[in-house]
């Protein structure tokens, strides 16, 4: 990106830099790693029925073990990284979920593999609260959006890359492999993270406009954020702020769950695609998806940068986020005209959901002092994980192992699609009831 200008005075300006964008790219990669990790075994459902003996009970089984060490780690790694500070917080983190994803190879049983995915879900939930700080750290608010977009599109670029690369590890070298090259990669990103990485005040190559620029809200100035007080998760559950952010998290990100770990089962089921075969469309989702997180980002920032307050910016944008989900209702009644109407239907609805995300994140730091958003991300975070727990055992295991076809029809995805549409328009008319106009939380 090129070099932003400060206006200084009249007719004087000062080139700020774009260091904070070497950082951005940096989380990008750890969440690209982070998905990449998490999605492997969704390609791998199939060669675990024929070879391990799995049903789709086994499968849900598996998923949800993952899913409520998710939300466990997610609620203490907020308050984790908090304490121990952005650098070191998302270090130990990386380490940790790496070791457990390269783990997997070691174990063949339902109950194993329940095990790694449980260890994998407590470290990998360290990512986005140590990736949303990290944003409320190095960005001014109106470019965290745009920052937070580019960073979450990591999420989709793994989950493209997953597709292409595990049909041919487990094809070429078995699928063991497949969680042990992938898994291998967080420690290649500890290395940059160490070389690149430090807080804003301590980092030499950062310049003293970019330091003043990323500082400028005056309600965030570095006085302010000087003194810290513990702040307990009792104490921020009392905000309706906290609480709008935790219940747009139950509600919508169980959705993007359910894309990543059933859209290969779904086109299996559906269209008879299997193993490489899924990488195309797959891509293709992910691929859209990666357009919207970044557009999620820019858009509220252009409204910001028209004179629109922020907090009028994200909700108007979160908005129109939410409608562009609603076609996937439709979603596999166009698809039996043909697949790539359905593929093109979930793959808006897949974008919409990361520009939703992009700005859901962002209100966070919007709305909390930045000592206290690890901890605010990872309790929304847990919420998110527990509604994907809920719906994985009350709707989809149900579902998908009892009722999964009405004679040929497959009327559990009609249900979860229908579900998908309306996710988001019941999330945003609850956080507005909530938080209806701008409120930053003072402790």
């Amino acid at each position: 990106m090129q070099a932003i200008a400060k206006e200084k005075g009249p007719g004087i300006q000062e080139s700020i830099g774009k260091y904070r964008w070497t950082i951005c790219g940096l989380v990008f990669f750890a969440t690209t790693i982070n998905y990449l990790d998490r999605a492997v075994i969704s390609l791998l459902k199939n060669t675990f029925t024929t070879k391990l003996g799995w049903d789709d009970g086994d499968y849900a089984n598996v998923e949800i073990a993952f899913k409520i060490a998710y939300a466990i780690g997610l609620l203490l790694a907020g308050r984790v990284i908090d304490k121990m500070g952005t650098k070191i917080g998302y270090a130990v983190a990386t380490f940790l979920w790496s070791a457990a994803a390269v783990a997997h190879a070691a174990v063949n049983t339902v109950f194993g593999f329940g095990v790694a995915r449980a260890f994998l879900g407590v470290f990998e939930a360290g990512n986005f609260p140590a990736a949303i700080k990290t944003v409320a750290e190095w960005f001014p608010k109106k470019e965290r959006a745009l920052a937070t977009g580019i960073f979450n599109s990591g999420a989709n670029v793994g989950a493209i890359a997953a597709p292409i690369a595990v049909p041919l590890i487990e094809a070429k070298l078995g699928w063991e492999w497949a969680f042990i090259i992938t898994g291998a990669l967080g420690f290649f990103w500890l290395i940059l993270w160490f070389m690149y990485y430090e807080i804003p005040k301590k980092q030499k190559r950062l310049s003293k406009p970019e330091f003043e620029y990323i500082h400028s809200d005056r309600d965030e100035a570095p006085a302010l954020e000087q003194v810290k007080p513990s702040v307990s998760w009792a104490k921020l559950l009392t905000y309706r702020q906290t609480w709008a952010f935790a219940i747009g998290k139950l509600l919508t990100d169980p959705i993007w769950w359910f894309y990543l770990f059933w859209l290969p089962d779904f086109l299996g089921s559906e269209y008879g695609l299997k193993g490489t075969a899924v990488s195309l469309p797959v891509a293709v989702v992910y691929t859209m998806s990666t357009i919207g997180s970044v557009f999620g980002g820019w858009l509220p920032m252009k409204f910001i940068n028209s004179g629109w307050p922020t907090y009028r910016a994200r909700k108007t944008s979160m908005l129109i986020y939410a409608f562009f989900v609603i076609p996937i209702i439709f979603a596999q009644l166009a698809g039996s005209v043909d697949m790539w109407f359905a593929v093109i239907i979930i793959g808006i609805a897949a974008s919409a959901h990361q520009a939703w995300s992009a700005n859901i994140f962002t209100t966070v730091s919007d709305m909390f002092p930045k000592h206290t958003t690890g901890s605010v991300t990872g309790i929304g975070g847990m919420f998110g994980a527990v509604g994907g727990i809920l719906l994985s055992a009350a709707v989809q295991k149900n579902l998908f192992v009892h009722y999964r076809s009405i004679g040929k029809i497959e009327i559990a995805y009609y249900i979860m699609f229908a579900v998908c549409g309306g996710a988001y328009l019941l999330a945003w008319l609850i956080m507005h009831f909530l938080v209806p106009r701008e409120r930053r939380v003072e402790i």
